[in-house]
C-alpha cells in the first residue's frame, strides 16, 4: 500500500510539474502557427505520457528483462527530459516570484532601462520563460550529445614518486581501469579498441578496480573473451565493487544470489584475472617486491554494504617497503585507509564515474558528483599516501558522458 502511494504522489508531482512548464512553453510559442504549436505540445506532452507507463510498468517486471533499447536509451532521454523540465522551472519559478513581489507593490528592477511600459511585466516574463526553456533545452540537447561519447576512451597519466619505491620498481607501468558495467556495453567493436589502447600502454601489470557487471554474471557471457584478451606481463589483478554482488536484483532465492557472485568470481578465473577477496599478495621483480592489497566493496556511506576486510587484508603486510591498494569505493581511503593505514602509499578506487557529466578543463573541475564524494576523479595526495580514483571504462544508467570521459589510466612509479 505505501509502495502504491509513494508511486502516486511522484505521479501526480510530475504532472504538476509538466503542467506549471507547459505554461511557458505556450508563452514562448504563441506566436507559431497552431499547426506548429500542435506538434510542439503534443511532442511536450508523449514524453510524460511514456514516462508514467514506464514508471506503472517497470516495478511488476524484471527490469533487465526490457529490450536493451528501452533499457539503455528510451529510460535516459525520459530522465534527461525531467531533469531540463526541472533546470527550466527553476527560472520560470524566479519569474513567478518577481510577479508576486509586483502584484504586492514590491518594485522591481527593470529588465531593460527606460522601460516603463505597461508591457514591462510581459516582456519579462517572455524573457524569463525563453531563458528557462533555452537552458533546460541546452542540457537536454548536451545529454543527447553525450551519447556519442561513451566509448571516447581517453588516457589519463599519472606519476606516483616515493623513496620507498624499490629500484627495480622504478618505472614500472600500471594500467588501471574500473566500473566496466558490461551490461551497459552494447558496441563490442568499439571496446575493442579500448582494449588495444590498453594493450599499446604495454603496461608491466593491470589493475581492475570492480563493478565487472551492473548486476548479473551472465552479462559477462558474450564477453569474456573480449576482456582475456588484455595482456600484461606481471599479471592482471582484480577485486569487486558494489555492483558485483548482486545486491540491486530481486533474486528467487539467497542461494539463486549466491550462485549468481560465485559464478561471477569464477569468470575473473576464466579471463585470467587474480581476484583478491581480502587478502594481499607480493609483486616480484628482480628480487625486490611490493605488496598489492585487495579487498572486497567498502564504503563509507551507509547505502553501500561493507564486504570489505582490510585488517584481514593488511595482515603481513608491513613488510613491504612499498603498498598499494585496490578499494574500489574512494570514501574508503578517508574513513579508514588515511586513519589507520599510514604506510599504504597508493590507494586505486573507481565507483564515482565522475557522475558521466561535469567539466574538467585546466584550472577548473566540476561535477555535481563531488558533492557526495570529496575525492572523485583524478590524483589525491595527503602526506605521503596516494589515490587514484578511476571515472570508470563502462556506464551506467545514463548511456553517454558529457565532459568526463571513459578512462584508462597509466601510472608510472617513480
Amino acid at each position: 500500500m505505501k509502495r502504491l502511494l509513494g508511486s502516486w504522489i511522484f505521479i501526480i508531482t510530475m504532472i504538476l510539474i509538466d503542467l506549471y512548464v507547459f505554461q511557458s512553453l505556450k508563452l514562448v510559442t504563441a506566436s507559431l502557427s497552431p499547426k506548429l504549436r500542435l506538434v510542439i505540445h503534443a511532442a511536450y506532452w508523449s514524453f510524460t505520457v511514456v514516462a508514467i507507463i514506464l514508471f506503472l510498468v517497470i516495478p511488476y517486471i524484471q527490469f533487465e528483462s526490457l529490450p536493451a533499447f528501452v533499457r539503455v536509451y528510451v529510460i535516459a532521454i525520459l530522465f534527461g527530459f525531467f531533469i531540463a523540465k526541472f533546470i527550466a522551472m527553476i527560472f520560470f519559478l524566479v519569474d513567478d516570484a518577481r510577479r508576486l513581489l509586483q502584484w504586492g507593490g514590491v518594485k522591481t528592477y527593470q529588465l531593460v532601462k527606460g522601460d516603463t511600459t505597461p508591457t514591462d511585466a510581459i516582456s519579462r516574463s517572455l524573457f524569463l520563460s525563453w531563458l528557462g526553456i533555452g537552458v533546460g533545452g541546452g542540457l537536454f540537447g548536451t545529454l543527447l550529445y553525450g551519447f556519442g561519447n561513451k566509448y571516447r576512451y581517453r588516457i589519463e597519466k599519472a606519476t606516483i614518486q616515493s623513496d620507498k619505491i624499490p629500484a627495480a620498481f622504478k618505472g614500472l607501468k600500471i594500467v588501471q581501469i574500473s566500473d566496466i558495467h558490461s551490461g551497459s556495453l552494447d558496441d563490442v567493436e568499439a571496446v575493442k579498441k579500448g582494449i588495444q589502447k590498453i594493450n599499446d600502454l604495454q603496461p608491466d601489470v593491470i589493475f581492475f578496480t570492480g563493478d565487472l557487471v551492473n548486476n548479473m554474471a551472465k552479462e559477462m557471457d558474450d564477453k569474456i573473451e573480449l576482456f582475456s584478451s588484455l595482456k600484461a606481463p606481471m599479471g592482471i589483478y582484480s577485486i569487486l565493487g558494489n555492483h558485483d554482488y548482486g545486491d540491486y536484483v530481486s533474486w528467487p532465492s539467497p542461494d539463486a544470489k549466491r550462485e549468481n557472485l560465485d559464478k561471477l568470481k569464477s569468470i575473473h578465473s576464466e579471463m585470467g584475472w587474480k581476484l583478491l577477496l581480502n587478502k594481499h599478495i607480493a609483486l616480484e621483480k628482480n628480487g625486490a617486491s611490493i605488496g598489492l592489497i585487495g579487498i572486497e566493496n567498502w564504503g563509507a556511506r551507509a547505502n553501500f554494504a561493507k564486504y570489505g576486510d582490510l585488517k584481514k587484508a593488511y595482515q603481513g603486510a608491513d613488510q613491504y617497503p612499498f603498498k598499494i591498494l585496490l578499494s574500489h569505493d574512494p570514501s574508503h581511503w578517508d574513513a579508514e585507509v588515511c586513519k589507520h593505514y599510514g604506510d599504504i602509499d597508493l590507494t586505486l578506487s573507481g565507483h564515482t564515474h565522475g557522475m558521466q557529466f561535469g567539466v574538467e578543463i585546466p584550472g577548473f573541475r566540476w561535477s555535481p558528483v563531488q558533492y557526495v564524494y570529496k575525492q572523485w576523479g583524478g590524483l589525491y595526495k595527503k602526506g605521503e599516501q596516494h589515490l587514484y580514483v578511476n571515472r570508470g571504462f563502462g556506464f551506467l544508467g545514463y548511456p553517454g558522458r558529457v565532459g568526463i570521459l571513459p578512462e584508462i589510466t597509466l601510472i608510472e612509479l617513480a
